[in-house]
């Protein structure tokens, strides 16, 4: 069996555990750039967990009931089509190269999935994401409606499938930890290549330009997200695009990107100096950028809860703050008290992680299903297991401000690895591009 086909088979079998059903999983729609031109695709990360199948116009139906099938709607194979489109696998190839039960043309769909439908206990789907295949699934209930007379009758449930493959892909099996291992080895690569080329008089779009060649050359699909490159006062916005700033001597530059190898992405972070060696307030402030990086990453593994690499990069955090002067004269209360007050977020304002997977900020519940909530109260953060693979990215921002040592303005750092939590500990996934500031400076140097 395909991990696809085991897949389906797990979610199979939960959903008979819930008394059955149909589910329907679409891929995602391809979309117009502009005239006579499509941005390019990618498939939806569910149907591919399931599928491995990448091409446009496809539909997965998994019924679970006295005769389990799973069933594949895709493309007809079409030679012409093929001459101006690429390759298609078409229904007979899909079926049986994919493994799945049976296989339609995607034109059959309005025809069978009435059939499937019948009788079924259950839908299980996930509404409002495609108004299309909403619009599509409502007529094919209300083609069913008209059949009550003759003892046919509709599912009477929709159960949403979004929390039960949230569930499922927040597990990596030993193939997905693989894949992902190289989505990092590759984009640690781009990093370095960034690093060595960096120089002031160079603008953040010739860096990126350096990160997409390593990207392809390496054999990434694209990126994972749009790479933020960011010199100077443009590292303090957290989402800031790769624009036309000059790199300056003096200035840092941080860089934020990852790619998608074979669908899985990767997510790295790492701050650096324009002209090769950080100045005293730079490597201050990185340092403890740094230390509270390694609190995080210590704090990630079995039994600790999400919650926790963030707590420990936060006292971190906040103490070097302190002891920096950034918080001014009027906040030097105790660490605790910086944290209850919140005065921290001047500096730094975001999490300190997210899953990470088919998607960079992945599916997965981050409040532990399996336990009740005390009552007023959210339910607790989730408890990490092998198999979970998580960011780390502590990092501060410091805006020019009234009462901020003026040494420290217009400096962003962020430091962000891929972490994979194993049964005795964790394993960083992007390790292969450095993070001290001897480390830095050496690479820069070559």
């Amino acid at each position: 069996m395909t991990p696809y086909s085991t897949r389906r088979s797990k979610l199979i079998a939960q959903m008979q555990a819930m008394g059955g059903g149909v589910a329907i999983i679409s891929t995602a729609p391809e979309a117009a750039r502009n005239a006579d031109s499509d941005f390019p695709y990618r498939h939806d990360s569910s149907f591919y967990y399931l599928s491995g199948f990448t091409e446009p116009d496809a539909v997965i139906v998994l019924v679970a009931g006295k005769d389990p099938k799973a069933i594949l709607f895709c493309r007809e194979k079409n030679l012409e089509r093929e001459i101006w489109d690429g390759f298609r696998f078409g229904p007979a190839a899909a079926r049986e190269q994919l493994g799945f039960d049976a296989a339609y043309a995607i034109d059959a769909i309005d025809e069978e999935m009435p059939k499937l439908l019948a009788d079924a206990p259950a839908i299980f789907y996930s509404l409002g994401k495609q108004a299309n295949r909403d619009a599509q699934l409502q007529g094919w209930l209300n083609k069913l409606g008209g059949q009550a007379r003759v003892g046919i009758s509709a599912p009477a449930t929709i159960h949403s499938l979004d929390p039960l493959l949230a569930e499922m892909r927040l597990f990596k099996d030993a193939g997905e930890h693989a894949i992902m291992q190289r989505s990092g080895q590759i984009a640690a690569g781009a990093h370095c290549r960034a690093m060595r080329m960096a120089r002031p008089g160079l603008r953040e779009y010739h860096l990126e330009a350096e990160i997409l060649h390593e990207f392809r050359s390496n054999g990434a699909e694209s990126p994972a997200y749009t790479s933020i490159v960011a010199t100077g006062a443009n590292a303090c916005v957290l989402h800031y695009r790769a624009g036309n700033t000059e790199l300056k001597d003096g200035d840092l530059v941080l860089i934020d990107a990852g790619c998608e190898f074979e669908s899985y992405a990767s997510d790295i972070t790492r701050t650096f100096p324009a002209n090769g060696t950080f100045s005293g307030p730079q490597k201050t402030l990185y340092e403890i950028v740094l230390a509270a990086q390694h609190a995080a990453i210590a704090a990630t593994r079995p039994g600790q809860r999400f919650i926790d690499g963030h707590n420990a990069a936060l006292r971190v955090l906040a103490q070097g703050m302190l002891d920096t002067g950034l918080l001014g004269k009027n906040k030097s209360g105790t660490l605790d008290d910086v944290i209850a007050n919140g005065d921290y977020r001047q500096f730094y304002m975001h999490s300190t992680g997210h899953w990470i997977g088919l998607d960079v900020h992945d599916v997965g519940a981050y409040r532990e299903p399996g336990e009740a909530a005390p009552e007023g109260q959210q339910k607790p953060w989730r408890k990490l297991q092998p198999g979970m693979v998580t960011t780390v990215e502590p990092g501060i921002y410091v805006r020019p401000a009234e009462g901020v040592p003026e040494q420290y303005w217009n400096i962003g750092i962020r430091i962000e690895d891929d972490i994979l939590v194993t049964a005795d500990g964790n394993l960083n996934l992007t390790s292969g591009v450095p993070t001290s500031v001897a480390e830095i400076e050496a690479l820069m140097r070559k």
